[in-house]
Protein backbone atom coordinates (compact mmCIF):
# COMPACT_ATOMS: atom_id res chain seq x y z
CA UNK A 1 0.00 0.00 0.00
CA UNK A 2 1.36 3.46 -0.98
CA UNK A 3 1.88 6.30 1.70
CA UNK A 4 -0.42 8.81 2.13
CA UNK A 5 0.43 12.22 0.40
CA UNK A 6 0.98 14.91 3.37
CA UNK A 7 -0.69 17.89 1.78
CA UNK A 8 -0.49 20.15 4.00
CA UNK A 9 3.85 19.50 4.08
CA UNK A 10 3.58 20.33 0.03
CA UNK A 11 1.31 23.04 0.31
CA UNK A 12 3.37 24.60 2.64
CA UNK A 13 6.59 23.89 0.54
CA UNK A 14 4.81 25.51 -2.42
CA UNK A 15 4.29 28.68 -0.11
CA UNK A 16 7.90 29.03 1.31
CA UNK A 17 8.95 28.59 -2.76
CA UNK A 18 6.76 31.42 -3.51
CA UNK A 19 7.95 33.59 -0.65
CA UNK A 20 11.53 32.70 -1.86
CA UNK A 21 10.54 33.54 -5.51
CA UNK A 22 8.66 37.01 -4.56
CA UNK A 23 11.53 38.26 -2.67
CA UNK A 24 14.41 37.68 -4.83
CA UNK A 25 11.96 39.18 -7.70
CA UNK A 26 12.04 42.39 -5.11
CA UNK A 27 15.49 42.43 -4.74
CA UNK A 28 16.04 41.50 -8.41
CA UNK A 29 13.96 44.99 -8.99
CA UNK A 30 15.82 47.01 -6.71
CA UNK A 31 19.21 45.99 -8.11
CA UNK A 32 17.61 47.30 -11.70
CA UNK A 33 16.66 50.62 -9.97
CA UNK A 34 20.15 51.45 -8.54
CA UNK A 35 21.98 49.77 -12.11
CA UNK A 36 19.81 52.31 -14.06
CA UNK A 37 20.45 55.14 -11.81
CA UNK A 38 16.91 55.36 -10.95
CA UNK A 39 17.97 55.66 -7.66
CA UNK A 40 18.74 59.24 -7.66
CA UNK A 41 14.90 60.49 -8.24
CA UNK A 42 12.51 60.23 -5.36
CA UNK A 43 10.03 57.86 -4.69
CA UNK A 44 7.24 59.87 -6.35
CA UNK A 45 9.26 60.92 -9.25
CA UNK A 46 9.80 56.96 -9.78
CA UNK A 47 6.45 55.80 -9.59
CA UNK A 48 5.09 58.41 -11.83
CA UNK A 49 7.31 56.97 -14.50
CA UNK A 50 6.62 53.33 -13.43
CA UNK A 51 2.42 54.01 -14.12
CA UNK A 52 2.93 55.96 -16.79
CA UNK A 53 4.80 53.06 -18.41
CA UNK A 54 2.23 50.50 -17.08
CA UNK A 55 -0.58 52.32 -18.78
CA UNK A 56 0.97 53.16 -22.13
CA UNK A 57 -0.84 50.93 -25.06
CA UNK A 58 1.38 52.12 -27.81
CA UNK A 59 3.48 49.58 -29.09
CA UNK A 60 6.04 51.53 -30.70
CA UNK A 61 7.16 52.77 -27.64
CA UNK A 62 7.07 49.94 -25.70
CA UNK A 63 9.09 47.76 -28.54
CA UNK A 64 11.63 50.70 -28.02
CA UNK A 65 12.15 50.31 -24.28
CA UNK A 66 12.79 47.19 -24.88
CA UNK A 67 15.04 47.60 -27.38
CA UNK A 68 16.92 50.31 -25.30
CA UNK A 69 16.81 48.03 -22.18
CA UNK A 70 18.19 45.26 -24.42
CA UNK A 71 21.39 47.58 -25.65
CA UNK A 72 21.16 47.99 -21.17
CA UNK A 73 21.99 44.94 -20.85
CA UNK A 74 24.28 43.83 -23.44
CA UNK A 75 26.23 46.68 -22.64
CA UNK A 76 26.63 45.49 -18.90
CA UNK A 77 27.47 42.18 -20.29
CA UNK A 78 30.30 43.50 -22.82
CA UNK A 79 31.58 45.96 -19.68
CA UNK A 80 32.30 42.92 -17.59
CA UNK A 81 33.92 40.51 -20.27
CA UNK A 82 37.96 40.28 -20.96
CA UNK A 83 38.97 43.28 -23.34
CA UNK A 84 39.76 39.88 -25.75
CA UNK A 85 36.48 39.40 -26.27
CA UNK A 86 34.96 42.94 -26.83
CA UNK A 87 34.00 44.06 -30.21
CA UNK A 88 36.61 46.80 -31.14
CA UNK A 89 34.54 47.73 -34.59
CA UNK A 90 31.12 48.44 -32.84
CA UNK A 91 30.52 52.01 -32.18
CA UNK A 92 30.26 53.49 -29.32
CA UNK A 93 27.19 53.72 -27.54
CA UNK A 94 24.91 57.05 -27.36
CA UNK A 95 24.38 58.98 -24.37
CA UNK A 96 21.36 59.03 -22.95
CA UNK A 97 20.66 63.16 -24.12
CA UNK A 98 20.37 61.51 -27.13
CA UNK A 99 17.17 59.50 -26.66
CA UNK A 100 13.94 60.54 -24.56
CA UNK A 101 12.46 58.43 -22.08
CA UNK A 102 9.58 57.42 -24.47
CA UNK A 103 12.02 56.32 -27.12
CA UNK A 104 11.18 58.98 -29.50
CA UNK A 105 13.15 62.02 -30.14
CA UNK A 106 10.69 64.69 -30.03
CA UNK A 107 9.28 66.11 -27.72
CA UNK A 108 6.30 63.96 -25.84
Amino acid sequence: MRKPRDFDAELKALEDKARELKARKVQQLGDLVIATGADTLTAEELAGALLVLAETKDAGRKEAWARRGAAFFQGRARRTAPASERDPVSPPPQSDSAHSPSGSSGPA
